[in-house]
């Protein structure tokens, strides 16, 4: 049903920038996968129940093998990790660190042949729940590493390249990505780091400065993404594309500037700014292929979103058990907490939270494993759940608690603060919900826009598309047929829900034509509704497995009850979002923000922080002073500099 213009050529009332815009993400993203997954049929109004039913499972010999490092890994978090020593002194230990490599934490999904696990990325996250429920800092430290260090290097490198470094980084090593800069965060194709070949093809050289980058004041290796001007094969002309090359700390011309920023959580991770002066690259660290750099850093960041969202259903799974336990012995006016209405909706709200980032999180990571091509949505709005409702469930457990939740040695002070960050990184989920939309979207759109520019070349096409949108005739529900026969109620919402997703997305389409390129509050109304109909999907899978392996009694009751809920929260919050589109306060909104921006001539920029390297020449350099002072920093690299002279006493 695709076609393949491209749907920035094909916009014609749309501004320069837009367009720019929408070419650019095209690009990064690449064509179209040969076979769309299962969000973007959700779009089209299809529900590939293949792909999401039965529950995916890893084998019995893969589980065991997890299920013994997690008992290991287990014994030593409850009884060894100093949790709270890491958020308070802003550190990891090197002995912790160590520790985790001797566990085979840290080479988790390192093939066996390389000194790794040989895990499947369902394992890997179950690893990651588990230390999310202790320690948000580690499981930060451990993903950062794995998802974008080993991650990288065991998808794109040479085999010269993995024989040389994943020995390394999955047993003495630590490894780092570097990626964000001082003006790109969710603009990874950003980049202003850039690299040149060359006269003699040999080297490359390169220079920028990166920020953000987790672990690297300790780290061996780095991947760093930059840009170099190639000719493109298509056209011929020079065009800026971002490549990536593995670099190390003691190169000359690599100045690690600042080793820590003190933050508000996840205090035990070490963010590093790095400065490359005219770094010398041997040709032989080119990652992959030159020009493919973002193709790279996209396809661990779907390994990462996994990550992310595996230590906020840990966290969240703690603090839901800690405020349900606090609930039931807290007592006030001669009652249990547990027992007011109030509390009961944030009890139950994150039970259903609970169950259903799990059942998303582990759907994701089955997909993953099983090799599925059309993933990129997926493993975001995997993402967007699970960081979104983790960290509702952690600031639940704090208003449970009342004010022993808000001292820090109660646990889920620590969780909470812990948590916030992950709405941000990897993606900040404004961009995501408009990336959701974008790409779930743009097959249809492309479609539509064909129709709509030759409909008598597209007859039966136009007059179905014609009777939808303009006479209201809503073509025929998806049929869900591989459910438990109990759950056929809820298959029936399902149903009815993803038809009248699709109806809406259409309409969206014919009301807005170019100019839903920028109505976000349209996109994100229409991703939360995907994101939705994705999560009911999960959890009704995830209880369908379990049905069919016999859960009965107690056990039974109380899932039903969860799985009721999770449903029932899930199938409103669509109904409004859907509401949303046609009845919304969107108009008093930009007149307020447009008031709000007109504030902006009185406030001089020196009272204000202001981002470091604005394009706005005026403001740059004279806002309001950071102090630095007293924060700690790290030592020159001393724990890479200790694990590689490991490694060569191991050779």
């Amino acid at each position: 049903m695709t076609t393949k213009t491209s749907l920035a050529d094909s916009l014609k009332n749309v501004s320069e920038q837009d367009k720019k815009q929408i070419k650019a993400a095209e690009e990064m993203l690449g064509p179209d996968p040969e076979t769309m997954g299962f969000i973007k049929n959700l779009f089209w109004g299809g529900f590939r129940e293949e792909l999401v039913f039965p529950y995916p499972e890893s084998t019995a010999e893969e589980v065991g093998r997890c299920d013994q490092l997690l008992a290991e890994l287990g014994e030593y978090l409850d009884n060894e990790h100093p949790s709270e020593e890491i958020d308070q002194n802003q550190e990891i230990p090197h002995w912790v660190i160590k520790r985790l490599f001797s566990l085979g934490v840290m080479g988790m999904i390192v093939k066996q042949e390389y000194g790794g696990g040989g895990y499947g990325i369902t394992s890997y996250n179950r690893v990651l729940e588990r230390i999310g429920r202790n320690c948000g800092s580690t499981a930060v430290m451990v993903s950062a590493h794995q998802s974008i260090g080993c991650g990288a290097i065991s998808l794109f490198g040479t085999e010269e390249q993995k024989k040389y470094w994943l020995p390394r980084i999955s047993q003495n090593m630590l490894s780092a990505f570097c990626l964000s800069e001082p003006n790109v965060g969710c603009d990874a194709g950003g980049q202003e780091t850039r690299c040149e070949l060359t006269e003699d093809g040999e080297h490359y050289i390169l220079n920028g400065e990166k920020k953000w980058a987790t672990s690297a004041a300790m780290s061996g290796m780095f991947t760093v993404m930059a840009k170099q001007r190639l000719v493109d094969p298509k056209t011929g002309n020079e065009k800026d594309k971002v490549t990536a090359l593995i670099v190390t700390p003691d190169m000359e011309g690599v100045d690690i500037f600042s080793r820590n920023r003190s933050k508000c959580g996840i205090r035990g991770t070490w963010n590093a700014r790095i400065r490359f002066t005219n770094v010398k690259v041997a040709r032989a660290n080119l990652l992959h292929k030159e020009g493919r750099g973002l193709n790279i850093a996209l396809t661990c960041l779907n390994y990462g979103r996994c990550t992310l969202s595996a230590g906020m259903v840990g966290a969240g799974i703690s603090a839901y058990k800690q405020s349900l336990k606090w609930s039931q012995l807290r007592y006030q006016f001669d009652r249990p907490l547990g027992e007011f209405d109030l509390v009961r909706d944030r009890l139950a709200n994150m039970a259903a939270y609970c169950y259903a980032m799990d059942a998303m999180l582990y759907m994701t990571t089955g997909i993953v494993d099983r090799g599925d091509e059309d993933i990129m949505l997926e493993t975001a709005i995997c993402k967007i759940f699970c960081s979104e409702f983790g960290f509702r469930t952690c600031d639940n457990a704090v208003q449970i608690m009342g004010g022993e939740g808000y001292m820090t040695e109660n646990t889920v002070e620590r969780l909470w603060r812990d948590s916030r960050i992950n709405t941000i990184v990897e993606g900040a989920n404004e961009v995501m919900h408009s990336f959701v939309f974008a790409y779930g979207s743009k097959q249809l759109g492309e479609w539509m826009i064909g129709i709509k520019g030759a409909p008598l070349k597209h007859m039966g096409d136009a007059m179905k598309i014609g009777a939808q949108l303009f006479l209201g005739i809503r073509p025929p529900a998806p049929s869900i047929n591989n459910l438990h026969e109990s759950l056929r109620s809820h298959a029936d919402e399902l149903e009815s829900l993803t038809r009248e997703l699709s109806h809406q997305v259409k309409v969206a389409f014919k009301e807005h034509e170019e100019q839903l390129i920028s109505r976000q509050m349209v996109q994100r109304r229409l991703s939360w509704s995907v994101v939705w109909i994705h999560a009911m999907t999960c959890v009704l899978s995830k209880f369908d497995r379990d049905l069919r392996k016999g859960l009965d009694g107690a056990s039974l009751e109380h899932d039903r009850a969860i799985v009721d809920h999770c449903l029932a929260m899930g199938a409103q919050e669509i109904r409004n979002e859907l509401r949303a589109l046609h009845d919304n306060i969107d108009d008093t909104m930009h007149r307020c923000a447009d008031a709000a921006w007109s504030e902006l001539d009185s406030m001089p920029h020196s009272d204000y922080f202001i981002p470091e390297k604005t394009p706005v020449n005026e403001a740059r350099g004279h806002g309001k002073p950071v102090n630095t002072e007293d924060i700690q920093q790290f030592g020159e690299g001393s724990l890479a500099v200790e694990f590689q002279r490991t490694f060569e006493q191991c050779d």
